[in-house]
C-alpha cells in the first residue's frame, strides 16, 4: 500500500488541493490522510469534486446526471460522465483526522502507525503501541529514529523541502518519501524496524 500524509495547509487551500491532487494523480497513492486540525481537507475536496462535476458532487447528484445522460446521451458524453465520476470517487481517498480524537491509527505494512496532528498530545500509550508515529504539527519535515520507533512529519503545505510525503510498504521494509509543494521528491528514507529485520532472516 502506498499511503500519502498532507501536511497542515495553514488555510491554504488552493495549495493543499495541489498537493493532494499530486499524490492521487502523481505519485499514485491509494489512500492519503491530512495531518492538519482545521477542516481545510474539507474545503478543498468539495471544491476539487465542483470543478469535476459541478454544483451538486453528491452521490446523490450522480444518479441525476447519470439518468439525464442516458436518456439522451452521446457516447462520448457517457465516456466523459464515466471518467469524471471516477475521478470524483476517487476523491474519496482523501482523508481527514477523526475531529474529536484528532488521531488515528493505521497498519503501515505490518507497523502500527499512530497519525495525530500534535505530537505533544501522544500518551504513553499511544507511544508504546506504536511503531510509527506520524504527525502535522511542525516547523518543517523530519524523519528521525528514537529507540524502536520512527517519527515522520510532512512539515506544512508550502514549507521548504516539505509538505507532504508518501510511505510504501511494498518491500520489507516501509521507506518513506517527503516531496515538496512541486512534488519534486526531497528526502527518502528506509523506516527499518528490528521486527522487519528477524522477518527476513537477519540477525
Amino acid at each position: 500500500m502506498r499511503l500519502g500524509l498532507l501536511g497542515p495547509a495553514g488555510g491554504d487551500v488552493g495549495a493543499l488541493g495541489r498537493a493532494a491532487e499530486f499524490l492521487l494523480n502523481g505519485a499514485r497513492v491509494h489512500r492519503a490522510i491530512y495531518l492538519g486540525n482545521d477542516g481545510a481537507l474539507d474545503r478543498a475536496v468539495a471544491a476539487w469534486a465542483r470543478k469535476l462535476v459541478g454544483d451538486d458532487p453528491s452521490d446523490d447528484g450522480a444518479w441525476r446526471r447519470a439518468a439525464e445522460i442516458a436518456l439522451a446521451g452521446s457516447a462520448q458524453v457517457i465516456d466523459r460522465f464515466v471518467s469524471t465520476e471516477r475521478a470524483r470517487l476517487r476523491l474519496k481517498a482523501l482523508e481527514a483526522l477523526p475531529e474529536q480524537l484528532a488521531r488515528t491509527i493505521e497498519m503501515v505494512g505490518d507497523r502500527v502507525a499512530v497519525l495525530i496532528y500534535d505530537k505533544a498530545l501522544l500518551d504513553e500509550e499511544d507511544i508504546s503501541a506504536a511503531n510509527l508515529l506520524l504527525f502535522g504539527k511542525s516547523d518543517g519535515p523530519l524523519v528521525h529514529k528514537v529507540g524502536p520507533r520512527w517519527f515522520v512529519t510532512p512539515g506544512p503545505i508550502g514549507s521548504r523541502d516539505g509538505g507532504l510525503a508518501v510511505l510504501d510498504d511494498e518491500q520489507d521494509d516501509v521507506v518513506v518519501t517527503v516531496y515538496d509543494g512541486a512534488g519534486k521528491p526531497t528526502h527518502r528514507e528506509v523506516l527499518t524496524s528490528e521486527r522487519a529485520k528477524a522477518h527476513a532472516g537477519q540477525p
